[in-house]
């Protein structure tokens, strides 16, 4: 078996290219291979695969796409058996792969040989080992996955080492010969149109060129970069790149060194030409459907071997799918062209205007043929003369990308017999077809049966004939467009639970926009195209785009929206699609929206160009506000017996959300829960820490029950380090215990230890018995998890006289609760049902369904130690309604775990398997850790 990750991401199995799957598995996949090998924790792999926020789902997701990649690698593996290749380690997952099978690991070694031979002086073999490394090389690493996870710091470094290498290879050049120093320069080349900034890397190709006699092209490359730096940075050239001037400039009055001299026994560049085949064509699109007309038109277009070369021009709107369709039949045909392929995007409507000239492109032709820079003349009609000589007798496809006009791609046009090119334009070209005789296919938008084709490639057949109606509906509001219907797809894709309905019902309220589904904005003069659609605005959406920079991220709801402008809701709504229209924003899922990275930076500095500090410092506020008192607001309606921190008024014109009921509270904190974890981190990076510490302290109670203990973690020390800027006693005291809590969960002992005890003085410092008394609960748990009983006691009295002295009836309760819960652990059980009836009764009392579940749960794990077996199931059933009733899933898996455990002591092992998946599938869906344990408990009884 070999992987590949230098390049596009593939398998082969022998001679078989695997299909690998859809873009997060390959992604997963990918992610593994980067790391060669060394495990990579679970939650480093869905925050990867997930880099603004996973789903609930994200955890079973991984589960799900590791099994595939087993099937995969390992078709013959038994169910239930380990597997050798992709294993489970530290938390995480691992791929096994040895130096022959992954070509990364590959280029490492023979990256490491060559470094070995420089040092022992062997530098022409370095070469030759750097150049067999960076022959490895197929393109970016991993490219192909998700354009946000191929970002990745993992990633980028790899892409990082190939620059090393290349800068490696031509420090070592000098002495390795012509045949070898063409090879390093073209690859040379390359890079450094890459890396158009990197001045040691533009300073190494000088230094080569000049070493190898062309000091008019090294002098020549060093005023290209000299003018470039200046003219996007502002800057001169640093000193690297003026010394390997002044290096060319001394080489210019000495004779070519011998070493580099031309042997009479190497071919000469045309004949080194000859022998190459170029192979660029992009990748074919897996997902390609339809257009059977215009394929069939376009094959009776290709030129016999002895027939004229000709010219095909594909033309239509935007997002029609020109470049996918030439790709494509580039693809299909490219073993009729057996001398080369090649691929080049003109870039005539780039959004930053860098249209290539004809005479870039042509020098881009010869450079695939192998052509020395050297060997190229300077003159445009020289140029096209040499293209036209290098394909005498060659039979070539060339495949002109995005072409401006005719007049740019004339020159490009191959002329010996069974050659073709194929052009695709926004423009019809005319001039080609009056000149040239060149061939048209205009491209309009697909048929109802390909668009639904394309729908059902990308979704799966079930789940668009599960939804008819809807699908339907969205083909006719996008209008066939294969980019809308590709869009619309990619976001149902990676939303497999959200309904085709609801994308339709977007659609619909918008009049069929698809603008609400944008793709990634340009990466070139980014401020430039931005200011174009900015200056469009209304002058209420311009602010609101403005103002989003301020907004915590990553994404943002209408309400949320609203409060930061101190605007209406449904004004809002309304500049909101304004600026989605404009393609300034974009709709994640129905009501949230988000930018890219490049527009928020845009908007950031218009706030700063164009508000005033007071006008940002007051729309800040108003959001935050928004975010803590609405999280406030939730917690209430979810424990609204639970004691917690007193807000002051919210900011005037802030409107914070409210809740009917635990269902739309515990909802509203799954959907915002990235959004409050950054303003957390906001406010305790750039404010005054007090918004931090309280969300923190909101937030605690929600992160502790869905398992998000390291995330607890990191929140709790943001708002420690904010409130202690702040000189805030109860931010610190909170904080504290919040933090030795989650430690507590992850059994880091001594800091939790030292937490909790820093977090009670600060307590008794402020006089707050209701924190004291949370202090002393946690510090019980922590003793009952040491088996230090008669300590947790302790505590629990300490607790108990708190919230007597504080009059906190239902503070008493839960401790009654946990007071027989650690009777329970020390085995005396009559003590443990006292206790637990006794919190039990004032928890009815007073009308606090939390605590009486939590009672009713203790009530049934005591009675079934003590052999009552159905009377623990009638508590469990008790706790099990109050949890679904007040949205408490984890407390609910808790629980039906429980109950597994009664039907196994009663026998009844399909029961307790039905109830083990029950606690499972929730344990999942909110990604808890504790679903391992249940995992393995089902596997257990089979």
């Amino acid at each position: 078996m070999r992987f590949q990750i230098l390049g596009p991401v593939r398998v082969w199995q022998g001679a078989s290219d695997l299909e690998l799957g859809p873009p997060k598995q390959r992604a997963l996949l990918a992610l593994l291979l980067a790391h060669a090998g060394q495990p990579v924790p679970l939650h480093g792999i869905v925050d990867s695969l997930w880099h603004e926020g996973p789903p609930a789902t994200a955890v079973n997701v991984v589960h799900r796409h590791v099994a595939a990649l087993r099937r995969l690698l390992e078709p013959g593996l038994r169910s239930g058996t380990a597997s050798s290749r992709l294993v489970r380690a530290s938390g995480g997952y691992g791929l096994n792969v040895s130096g022959d099978e992954l070509d990364l690991l590959r280029f490492r070694t023979l990256r490491e040989d060559a470094h070995r031979c420089a040092q022992q002086g062997d530098q022409v073999k370095a070469v030759e080992l750097l150049v067999e490394a960076l022959d490895l090389w197929r393109g970016p690493a991993a490219s192909g996955i998700p354009p946000e996870v191929r970002a990745l710091p993992v990633f980028t470094a790899i892409d990082d080492e190939h620059v090393v290498a290349v800068k490696d290879a031509a420090a070592y050049v000098p002495t390795a010969g012509a045949a070898l120093t063409e090879r390093v320069l073209v690859t040379l080349r390359q890079a450094a149109s890459h890396h158009p900034f990197d001045e040691a890397l533009q300073a190494r190709l000088i230094e080569v060129l000049a070493a190898a006699g062309r000091q008019a092209e090294a002098l020549e490359t060093y005023q290209v970069v000299r003018a470039r730096i200046a003219e996007e940075i502002g800057l001169e050239p640093g000193p690297e790149l003026r010394e390997a001037q002044r290096g060319a400039l001394e080489q210019s009055h000495r004779p070519q060194p011998a070493a580099l001299a031309t042997n009479t026994s190497q071919p000469a560049p045309a004949a080194a030409a000859d022998r190459v085949r170029p192979a660029q064509l992009p990748r074919d699109l897996g997902a390609f459907t339809g257009r059977g007309a215009e394929l069939e038109r376009l094959d009776s277009l290709v030129p016999g071997p002895g027939e004229p070369a000709h010219t095909v021009v594909l033309s239509g709107m935007a997002g029609v799918g020109k470049t996918t369709l030439a790709v494509h039949w580039a693809n299909r045909l490219a073993p009729r062209f057996p001398d080369g392929q090649v691929y080049v995007d003109l870039r005539g409507f780039h959004l930053s205007g860098a249209t290539m000239s004809a005479a870039e492109a042509l020098r881009a032709l010869l450079d695939a043929f192998g052509v020395p820079v050297g060997d190229i003349p300077a003159e445009l009609h020289a140029q096209a003369a040499t293209y036209r000589g290098l394909l005498a007798g060659r039979r070539v496809l060339v495949v002109l990308d995005n072409a401006r006009d005719s007049e740019q791609v004339r020159p490009l046009l191959p002329a010996p017999h069974g050659c073709l090119a194929v052009v695709t334009s926004r423009h019809q070209l005319q001039g080609l077809m009056a000149v040239e005789g060149a061939d048209s296919v205009t491209l309009s938008p697909l048929d109802e049966s390909e668009a639904r084709a394309l729908l059902a490639r990308r979704l799966g057949a079930q789940r668009v004939e599960r939804e008819e109606h809807a699908v339907a509906e969205i083909i006719s509001l996008c209008e066939r467009l294969p980019l809308a219907l590709a869009i619309v797809s990619a976001r149902a894709a990676l939303n497999p639970g959200y309904p085709l309905a609801a994308i339709a019902e977007e659609l619909r309220t918008s009049h069929g926009s698809l603008d609400a589904f944008t793709g990634e904005p340009p990466l070139a003069d980014a401020r430039c195209v931005f200011s174009w659609s900015y200056q469009a605005l209304t002058p209420e959406a311009a602010r609101l785009f403005r103002l989003l920079a301020l907004h915590p991220g990553p994404d943002c709801s209408v309400a949320a929206a609203a409060s930061l402008t101190a605007s209406r809701p449904r004004q809002t709504r309304t500049h909101l699609t304004e600026l989605v229209r404009a393609h300034l924003l974009f709709e994640n899922e129905p009501g949230r929206f988000s930018s890219h990275s490049l527009l928020r930076a845009y908007a950031a500095e218009l706030v700063e160009e164009l508000d005033t500090d007071d006008d940002a410092a007051a729309a800040t506020t108003r959001v935050l506000d928004h975010y803590l008192h609405s999280a406030h607001a939730a917690e209430t309606v979810l424990a609204p017996h639970r004691e917690r921190i007193t807000l002051r008024r919210h900011a005037v014109h802030t409107l914070p959300e409210r809740f009917p009921d635990q269902r739309a509270a515990a909802d509203w904190f799954d959907r915002e829960r990235p959004v409050l974890l950054a303003a957390v981190e906001q406010d305790g990076r750039r404010g005054d820490g007090t918004f931090s510490w309280q969300l923190a302290a909101v937030l605690e109670l929600y992160l502790d029950r869905n398992g998000r203990w390291q995330q607890q973690r990191t929140v709790q020390t943001t708002a420690i380090t904010a409130a202690q800027r702040g000189g805030d006693l109860l931010g610190q005291a909170h904080g504290h215990r919040a933090l030795g809590f989650a430690l507590s969960r992850l059994e880091q002992w001594e800091g939790a230890d030292e937490h909790l005890e820093r977090a009670l003085h600060l307590f008794e410092e402020l006089g707050d018995t209701h924190g004291q008394a949370r202090v002393h609960r946690y510090g019980a748990f922590v003793a009952n998890r040491h088996g230090r009983h008669a300590d947790a006691l302790d505590h629990y009295r300490l607790a108990l006289q708190l919230y007597r002295s504080a009059g906190h009836l239902n503070g008493e309760a839960s401790v009654h609760n946990e007071v027989g819960w650690t009777y329970l652990l020390m085995g005396e059980y009559d003590k443990a049902i006292d206790e637990c009836s006794r919190s039990l009764a004032i928890h009815q009392q007073t009308g606090d369904p939390n605590g009486e579940a939590a009672a009713w749960d203790s009530l049934g794990v005591t009675r079934h130690r003590l052999g009552h077996h159905e009377r623990a199931l009638d508590s469990f059933r008790h706790a099990l309604e109050l949890y679904r009733r007040i949205r408490d899933s984890y407390l609910e898996a808790d629980t039906l775990v429980h109950i597994a455990d009664t039907h196994l002591a009663l026998g009844r092992k399909d029961s307790a398997g039905r109830t083990l998946r029950q606690a499972l599938d929730i344990l999942e869906h909110i990604g808890h850790p504790s679903a391992e344990g249940v995992r393995a408990r089902l596997l257990e009884i089979g």
